[in-house]
């Protein structure tokens, strides 16, 4: 004898089933998994809307290169220019009434043409430099945004152990005022000590905060599901003092590359707006279909008439006096001088900056060295004071200013790490490693 649930009970269990399957697909999708530079910076070039919209560009411009280039084939248009006649059959719109016809049209020899087909593939590549340009803005914005996250986050975990430290402290304080071993002024100044690590960490909480929603607009993904791995962060390269960035810079720079390949550009337009006034040669051809209802037998002999008519040939054009023209090319070649000269102030602007982001990295060295080396020096000071108070040969006080100082010298340290991180990571892009040095994994296919 077979046992059978009754229905009621099978969906029941059923239905314990499926709420047990739901709760654990939300509380795995509630557990943020480590999110690595990599992989973000990944998000952020696939999710960037500024990469978008230079993409959009870089189409817009390969568009505008083959629409000139286009020109050289044959443009055919078929209709119909059906009418009706009174007297003589004039034309309607530069044709004859016909009840169907068909024009071609195409670009022989233009001289003016060509140099506008120039400009426009220079600015096709030019378009192509700016989109790399973008690139990397998009990849140097996601790594210094991961990075000071990184910073305050770290500082928020050492904030919490040091808010839970000023508060024994400030109960221990409280507590030897009313013994009669402390005063006012220690206790006042143990809260003033409580109150500034509340202050610093409601201001590390809130930089955080606003970072962190910064990383999740850029990479698209939710902020709760963003858990950093700060150890994804690869080593920034050391500076060589001795080398000299800026000719390195000048030859990567995307920017430069994008003001030479415009300058060369408009340096063809301004050929191009000569040449239009160069003689010219178009191909034309046109078949037409007549009627015999527009009044052509009155005025043609009925012999002579064909109802289907064709024309092939070119048009030859030579401008003999055009003042306008020479005047638009005048034009031109100012704005190519400008162009020319806009490249000149890119290269010089790039070089100095480069030049000056290479010393600010060696001296932000020097000086997170040196902020090393004090927080150090605080954290051992901190230590012994913490052994004289174990042994009773330390006061509180003592070991409270130990703590204090400590702190300070690790905020400081940690300033001074980011601000060398941000002005490396500056200069890697400036010199055109910045890409191999955040993504060194090929993307995989």
């Amino acid at each position: 004898m077979k046992l059978r649930l009754r229905r009621c009970l099978r969906s029941t269990n059923l239905l314990a089933f499926f709420a047990a399957v739901l709760l654990t697909m939300i509380a795995t999708r509630g557990e943020a998994e480590p999110l690595p530079l990599e992989r973000a910076i990944r998000l952020a070039l696939v999710h960037s809307t500024a990469s978008a919209i230079a993409n959009a560009d870089v189409q817009r411009a390969f568009a505008s290169y083959r629409e000139l280039r286009n020109n050289y084939l044959p443009q055919i248009v078929a209709g119909s220019g059906l009418g009706w006649s009174y007297g003589y059959p004039l034309s309607i719109e530069g044709s004859a009434p016909a009840l169907a016809n068909a024009v071609a049209q195409s670009t022989v020899f233009n001289p003016a043409q060509r140099q506008f087909l120039h400009a426009a593939k220079m600015e096709w590549h030019a378009s192509e430099f700016q989109d790399k340009d973008q690139r990397n803005a998009v990849i140097q914005d996601v790594a210094l945004t991961y990075a000071e996250l990184a910073k305050w986050e770290a500082r928020l975990q050492r904030l919490q152990q040091d808010e839970a430290q000023a508060q024994q402290m400030e109960q221990a304080v409280a507590e030897r005022l009313q013994e009669g071993v402390d005063s006012a002024v220690d206790l006042n100044k143990a809260k003033l000590t409580a109150a500034r690590v509340r202050l610093h960490r409601a201001e590390a909480r809130g930089n955080a905060d606003v970072l962190r929603r910064h990383l999740s607009t850029l990479i698209g993904l939710p902020v709760s599901s963003i858990e950093l791995a700060p150890e994804t962060i690869p080593a920034l390269p050391p500076v060589a003092s001795e080398e000299d960035l800026s000719e390195k810079a000048i030859a990567s720079s995307p920017a430069i590359k994008l003001a030479e390949q415009h300058s060369l550009a408009e340096a063809m337009r301004a050929s191009g707006e000569h040449r239009a006034l160069y003689p010219s040669i178009d191909f034309s051809a046109q078949y037409a279909r007549f009627s015999t209802f527009n009044n052509y037998t009155k005025y043609f002999p009925p012999h002579t008439f064909q109802v289907d008519n064709a024309t092939i040939g070119i048009a030859l054009r030579i401008p003999l006096f055009n003042a306008s023209q020479r005047a638009r090319a005048d034009a031109a070649e100012a704005q190519a001088l400008k162009a020319k000269k806009q490249a000149e102030a890119a290269r010089n602007q790039v070089a100095e900056e480069t030049l000056k982001l290479q010393r600010a990295a060696e001296q932000l060295e020097a000086a997170r060295e040196v902020a090393q080396l004090e927080y150090q020096l605080a954290q051992s000071g901190l230590e012994a004071a913490q052994t004289r108070v174990d042994a009773k040969t330390g006061t509180l006080h003592e070991l409270a200013d130990a703590r204090v100082q400590a702190a300070e010298r690790y905020l400081l340290f940690q300033d001074a790490d980011f601000e060398y991180q941000r002005i490396r990571v500056n200069l890697l892009r400036a010199t055109g490693d910045l890409e191999n040095w955040a993504l060194p994994n090929p993307a995989s296919k």
